[in-house]
């Protein structure tokens, strides 16, 4: 009989995937980190996802008050370093897209993708920082209801679901009047980050709501020819908010970008 034998296949273990990029999603003006409730539910239990409180919103504390507009930016990138967070895909929305391309000019090499929804990179005439600061002396004066009721249907379409109408009123109503209105003044001072967009090396995804009259179609096509290598995404039915207004198409669209920034 011939000796016995035995052969051992090649043992290769099993390699767990490799973790997927963090998302960082910073909001808008005068919301909270809930704005990106729907992105949060979607995307957080496959990836890493840090959606802050600015300064003075939501439930971070609102002194200091900001004086500049960079000091978000400096707060998220101490955010960051404390979570050991060194790679990641940024996101914002109006005031948070323009923190965003701030955080990508103090930061960049830490940024794998830049998405860029509802906002626009030109620094503010003289005009539009006159408003800014008017509509800051009238939230010191009279409080946030107003304000509100006022654009509550500029921020998401008149035909937006009445829950989704509710949770946008009670996220402005809720911010602190002292923190709007150092925001908005620290806005009106900020820089122009047209030259910056030219020199993104990332991918970036810029989205807009059709219905946008904020930061209207124009504006994400102008953002859309400034940088080297971007998608452009309009989302019919959806106004400021298209995150929260068309939930399954902007978070279509986020996870078809992230995909291609793996």
């Amino acid at each position: 009989m011939p000796p016995h034998t035995s052969r051992h296949l090649p043992f290769a273990p099993l390699t767990p995937p490799a973790p997927l990029i963090p998302l960082v999603l910073l909001h808008g003006h005068p919301f909270d980190h809930t704005m990106w409730t729907p992105q949060i539910e979607t995307f957080s239990p496959a990836r890493q996802v840090v959606a802050p409180d600015l300064r003075g919103y939501g439930r971070t504390p609102a002194t200091p008050a900001v004086t500049r507009f960079s000091d978000f930016a400096a707060d998220i990138e101490t955010l960051l370093d404390e979570s050991g967070i060194e790679a990641f895909v940024l996101a914002g929305l109006s005031m948070g897209g323009q923190i965003a391309m701030d955080c990508y000019g103090r930061f960049g090499e830490r940024v794998r993708g830049l998405v860029l929804a509802d906002t626009f990179p030109s620094a503010d005439t003289p005009e539009a920082a006159r408003v800014r600061g008017t509509t800051a002396d009238r939230l010191l004066r009279e409080g946030m209801r107003g304000y509100a009721d006022e654009v509550l249907e500029r921020m998401v379409a008149p035909y937006a679901e009445p829950r989704v109408k509710a949770h946008v009123h009670r996220m402005m109503t809720g911010t602190d009047p002292g923190s709007a209105a150092a925001a908005l003044r620290a806005r009106a001072q900020r820089p122009d980050y047209g030259d910056l967009l030219t020199k993104v090396t990332v991918p970036a995804l810029v989205v807009v709501g059709a219905d946008d009259t904020y930061t209207p179609v124009a504006d994400a096509e102008a953002m859309h020819a400034a940088l080297p290598d971007s998608t452009l995404r309009v989302i019919e039915g959806a106004a400021h908010l298209p995150n929260l207004e068309r939930p399954a198409e902007f978070n279509e669209m986020l996870e078809e970008f992230l995909t291609q920034v793996g």
